[in-house]
């Protein structure tokens, strides 16, 4: 396979290939908890972020007007971006326009600092497992089954669209719904052997009287009229900059400065409640949906989104289910969030999805227990393999920008409480 770049003419070339890859890096994954490196496939088959394309083990995804390009061996995450010289618009209808973010010269290349931001490469995941762990038997407990998961820091916008999409649906329906979305809404940034990136459309394209029933005969069903209104309620308040202006001032847009957000109440902070009630104001949007944006797409870390998968979490280990919390009603739901955030504070979110995904973990086990005795032993030897590439003791972690010209390389490692951004200079 190849990764290609937009040569001034708007074709492809090829730059390199036979590369190795995972997604997500684990940098700062807790030590104490797990001295192995966790898989970024398990990592990514979590998370919703379902324009992520893998192809040949390399991961790629049009982003912040870029096709990013992702890998990662035991000790390096790697990348590489490719940026359009004319992003390509669509004709319409249907209708097309500007991406999601602005697009960026080459030597205005701030890939370095949007792969630390997207990938939440800030937090030293050691600190916070350790202390989740200590206020939290069952946290420490279920944990090292599921260690190096971080929340991305995705697009308000995008991660609005995608969990309006979710709703009622599976991973590989949503990721479908949002690749036709892209690629009839979307400018094309470029393509990565002779399948094509697109960016996500912003919301005022999507306010066309033509959209929702063009939605519709793309198989997005209902969800067509939420995404049309949506986007006509989002365009009407100010587009994408109303959505930011809910954003966490502590975890800002990519670029922007930090600023305090206020004193940690048993409902979260007063920005995270302003917040939420905003989306409950949107088409398609209740609570857990909300919650989904709020922690995802907003830098909301308390946000805590409770589904029945959750609900079984909190009765099982926390003690839920009797008296009034009988039921997942809206009061038994705020009541989940504010018992999380009790005890695991402002990060309650990233907490909660730990547990999720380990106990998501869990089931796939018992599941596969139940497979005949042949296919067991075959899937051992496939985690043995698996276990024996992650478990070497990871104490160091680089994040690299694969050289646009060459073949990917290994290089050394730095101390594991940093992350050190370098790019390989071409020879």
């Amino acid at each position: 396979m190849c990764l290609a770049q937009i040569s001034k003419g708007g074709s492809a070339k090829l730059i390199t290939e036979g590369l190795k890859v995972s997604v997500i890096a684990n940098a700062k994954q807790p030590r104490s908890l797990s001295d192995r490196v966790t898989s970024g496939d398990r990592v990514v088959g979590h998370v919703k972020r379902p324009r992520w394309r893998k192809v040949d083990d390399i991961w790629h995804c049009g982003l912040n007007g870029r096709v990013l390009s992702l890998r990662q061996d035991s000790t390096h995450l790697y990348y590489q971006s490719v940026f359009p010289n004319n992003a390509v618009e669509l004709p319409t209808p249907p209708a097309s326009g500007p991406g999601s973010a602005h697009d960026p010269s080459r030597e205005d290349d701030d890939t370095e600092a949007l792969v630390h931001h997207y990938l939440n490469l800030g937090p030293d995941l050691t600190e916070l497992y350790e202390q989740w762990s200590t206020v939290d038997a069952n946290f420490k407990k279920k944990a090292p089954r599921f260690a190096g998961v971080r929340i991305l820091r995705q697009d308000a916008w995008e991660a609005l669209v995608g969990f309006i999409c979710s709703s009622n649906n599976n991973i590989i329906r949503i990721s479908q719904m949002m690749e036709k979305l892209c690629a009839h809404y979307g400018p094309l940034l470029g393509y990565v052997g002779t399948m094509p990136y697109y960016d996500m459309p912003s919301p005022s394209v999507l306010t066309d009287p033509k959209v929702e029933s063009h939605l519709r005969q793309l198989g997005f069903g209902y969800r067509a009229k939420y995404l049309h209104q949506t986007a006509n309620l989002i365009s009407q308040k100010g587009d994408q900059g109303w959505l930011d202006s809910l954003r966490n001032p502590e975890k800002p847009v990519m670029g922007e400065k930090v600023s305090p957000a206020g004193e940690m109440q048993p409902g979260g902070r007063e920005g995270y409640r302003i917040a939420h009630e905003a989306l409950l104001t949107l088409q398609g949007v209740g609570p857990k949906v909300a919650d989904c944006v709020c922690l995802m797409g907003l830098g909301w870390g308390e946000a805590v989104p409770v589904d029945t998968h959750v609900w079984q979490i909190a009765q099982r280990d926390y003690k839920f289910g009797k008296g009034k919390h009988s039921s997942l009603t809206k009061a038994t739901y705020d009541a989940i969030g504010d018992r999380f955030r009790s005890l695991w504070g402002k990060e309650a979110g990233w907490a909660h999805s730990v547990l999720f995904t380990a106990d998501l973990r869990v089931f796939a086990e018992r599941i596969s227990s139940q497979v005949e005795v042949a296919q067991v032993k075959e899937e051992e030897m496939i985690i043995k393999r698996e276990t024996s590439f992650d478990s070497k003791v990871i104490n160091k972690k680089r994040v690299k920008e694969e050289p646009r010209d060459d073949c990917l390389q290994a290089f050394g490692s730095t101390s594991a409480r940093e992350v050190t951004v370098k790019r390989k200079r071409r020879k």
